[in-house]
């Protein structure tokens, strides 16, 4: 039989504690008159008792104590035992302020209280409220001050409960906290068999209410006893065996023959298991480190491939940076396209000359430069060509993009991320002018449709009637009158330039295309003309404020944009392509990073320009790398915006390991350290001429002493590009 413990089983502590309750010998029904007399009288006798003992501990109750400290007049309410005297008080406020006991005086309604007397002399009753009033004798040295708060929450030694008397009746009762000496103790509890979850007996701070004593002598006979179930248990299969004996035969033949090996001790037992362990052990070793040298051969064959496809990316991308160069130089179409291109006959020119210095001499000399210059004028006018030819194709391209951007419908994206689309009478009257405008600039039409076109484009024009209308109805009858005749095409080549000339003025003009009038850069009303009106100096013409790049260092307007090209060509032949690269890649980078960045878009070529070449040596901060396409502008401090004083030129694999780091100070060398903040110095000064940028420099005053030997700013000459 097996005994089988319930599913919950009490712990040992909790046997210790168990509800006890009281079996009384007697019951209070069969007391008869005289031993109620008798219990009566014991009562009685006790109650006495207890009066006595408690007059004699009068003096160890409490009252309610308030200190108002002088002259914060910050109030402290605590419990105090009506016994103790005012000293006792003082040294405990000793304590409490920092304060020596003899410098601290306590009043009593504007009265001193002396030290000897105790709260019970003053006429402070058990459980009642006094309110005393403390300062400092000497309140220079030892002021008082109030007791900080603590940062947790702490009971209060007294509390005030209203309590409700009656339906209408309220009575504050005045609670003392008691806090207890000790922690509380384990009381047992119970273990859930299944889930190992405990459960543990609590306790409470209220002291439980004790029983009447009755006088009679009780004793509590409960135990805690362990619940046992028994349960039979029987065996799934019978066996029995049987021998040769008198009447009954056993075969043999299966029987084995079974003799005793050799006796095995303990130690060499265990010693064999020992040899078994560490031959398992050694195998698992083995298997652990093939695993992780397999798992570093992996590890170095992913770091060769990265670095493989990592040279194969860059090879490509010079491969195909040269042939985006070569093409650009074969086919230019932009105005960087033709810097490069005269940036590189000045290059070409240069290398002559120095090789015909260094090899030729006298009249051979001259001879040769005059050859030089023959050739280098052919190049001019060969790239002039490019130039005119790229002209008409851009713009064609400008027409075409102007005629579509008037024509485009009113967008708005809602609050759902759709986008809106609205034609208005006047987009639609731009569309249909597009449309007639792209068919008369058609060459492929037969003789009938040409004929067409002039028409619905005479009748439309004719809808307003000026000068310039009268000219376009006047070319349109033209060129009917030739094509009715037989005239060849490429005889009104000229006639139907003019036609579609005029009639892209006529689309130009607000009267008669609406539209048109937020794209013009001449405003149409001739007051506005005198408005951001300077003067070139170089062409002697009036422009537009938008036509003059101001430098850093400018303080007034010089020369406009279009006549700076063309002296960049006719004397440095300066190509800033690689620089406006660099600041577009730091604009687009800035930009994901921290979109209300203003100080990249306040800078210009030349100031980028001047930041890499003078400052930094055009060249990589690090590793001394020189070729712009690899070089880029990152944060110096990635926590801050990026400016010219918080900035360093690394290449791209450089900056990408930069911004990774977490602190500076510890990644980098004392003297890389020291060289790039007096750039940053450098960059400071020099950018703090441009009144725009002055107000994001840091407020911190750089010494005058630091910076008495260090070069501010310098020319660009050709030494140094």
């Amino acid at each position: 039989m097996l005994e089988q413990e319930s599913e919950t089983e009490p712990s040992c502590a909790a046997e210790q504690r168990m509800s006890q309750e009281v079996i009384q010998t007697e019951t209070e029904d069969d007391y008869d008159a005289e031993d109620q007399r008798r219990l009566n009288d014991i009562n009685q006798q006790r109650g006495e008792t207890n009066k006595i003992i408690s007059s004699s501990d009068v003096g160890n109750s409490t009252a309610t104590v308030k200190i108002l400290l002088m002259p914060e007049r910050h109030m402290i309410t605590l419990a105090f035992t009506i016994g103790l005297t005012i000293l006792d008080l003082k040294k405990h406020f000793s304590f409490e302020l920092r304060v020596p006991s003899d410098i601290i005086q306590i009043t009593l309604d504007e009265k001193s209280v002396d030290d000897d007397q105790t709260l019970m002399d003053i006429g402070v009753q058990p459980h009642g409220m006094v309110q005393f009033e403390m300062s400092s004798l000497d309140p220079e040295n030892y002021p008082i001050r109030p007791v900080k708060p603590q940062q947790e929450y702490n009971m209060p030694d007294v509390i005030t409960v209203r309590v409700q008397t009656d339906t209408e009746t309220f009575q504050d009762v005045v609670v003392e906290i008691e806090r207890a000496t000790r922690g509380k103790a384990f009381l047992g509890g119970y273990r859930h068999k299944l889930t190992k979850a405990e459960y543990h007996h609590a306790a409470v701070q209220t002291m439980c209410k004790k029983r009447p004593d009755r006088g009679i002598e009780t004793f509590s006979r409960d135990t805690q006893t362990v619940e046992l179930k028994n349960q039979a248990q029987q065996c799934s299969k019978n066996a029995s065996t049987q021998m040769t004996k008198i009447g009954c035969f056993v075969s043999n033949m299966e029987d084995k023959l079974i003799t005793p090996g050799t006796y095995i001790t303990a130690e060499e037992y265990h010693g064999k298991r020992l040899r078994a362990v560490i031959t398992l052990q050694s195998h698992v070793r083995r298997w652990l480190a093939k695993c992780f040298t397999d798992s570093l051969r992996q590890v170095k064959e992913q770091h060769m491939a990265w670095m493989e496809n990592e040279r194969r990316r860059k090879r490509e991308e010079k491969e195909q940076q040269i042939r985006d160069e070569y093409h650009r130089r074969m086919n230019p179409e932009s105005k960087g396209d033709f810097d490069l291109l005269y940036n590189a006959l000045q290059k070409w020119r240069i290398e002559e000359v120095e090789r015909i210095n260094v090899t030729l001499s006298g009249a051979e000399r001259k001879a040769a430069l005059c050859a030089l210059l023959e050739q280098e004028t052919q190049f001019i006018s060969s790239i002039e060509r490019h130039r005119m030819a790229a002209g008409t194709r851009n713009q064609d391209n400008a027409i075409q993009a102007f005629l579509n951007k008037s024509a485009e419908p009113k967008r708005w994206r809602a609050f759902d991320g759709k986008v809106t689309q609205m034609d208005t009478q006047f987009t639609i009257r731009a569309k249909e002018l597009r449309e007639l405008y792209s068919s008369i600039t058609q060459a492929q039409f037969t003789k009938d449709e040409r004929l067409d076109v002039l028409l619905t484009l005479k009748h439309t024009v004719k809808e307003h009637k000026c000068k310039l209308t009268q000219d376009i109805v006047d070319l349109i009858d033209r060129e009917m009158d030739l094509l009715m005749r037989g005239v060849k095409k490429s005889n009104l080549d000229g006639l139907r330039k003019r036609i579609s000339t005029l009639f892209l003025q006529y689309i130009k003009t607000p009267a008669f295309n609406p539209q048109v009038s937020k794209l013009l850069r001449v405003p149409q009303d001739p007051a506005d003309l005198k408005k951001n009106i300077y003067l070139c100096r170089g062409c002697n013409e009036y422009q537009l404020s938008t036509d003059f790049a101001l430098k850093t260092n400018s303080s007034a307007v010089g020369l406009c944009r279009r006549c700076m090209e063309l002296d960049n060509e006719a004397r440095q032949r300066e190509d800033l392509s690689l620089y406006k690269n660099i600041l577009r890649c730091l604009r687009d980078t800035e930009a994901e990073c921290s979109p209300d960045a203003k100080i990249t878009y306040l800078l210009q070529d030349q100031d980028l320009r001047y930041l890499v070449d003078v400052l930094w040596g055009a060249q990589s901060a690090l590793s001394g790398w020189k070729d712009l396409h690899d070089l880029m502008l990152v944060r110096w401090e990635k926590h801050l915006d990026w400016s010219p004083w918080n900035c360093i030129l690394l290449t791209k694999d450089e900056a990408a390991a930069h911004l990774k780091l977490e602190n500076i100070e510890k990644a980098y060398d004392v003297v890389v350290i020291r060289n790039v903040k007096q750039k940053h110095t450098l960059a400071r000064k020099y950018f703090s001429q441009i009144p725009a940028m002055a107000e994001y420099l840091h407020n911190a005053e750089i010494q005058p002493a630091a910076l008495g030997n260090l070069l501010v700013s310098k020319p660009i000459t050709k030494a140094t590009m």
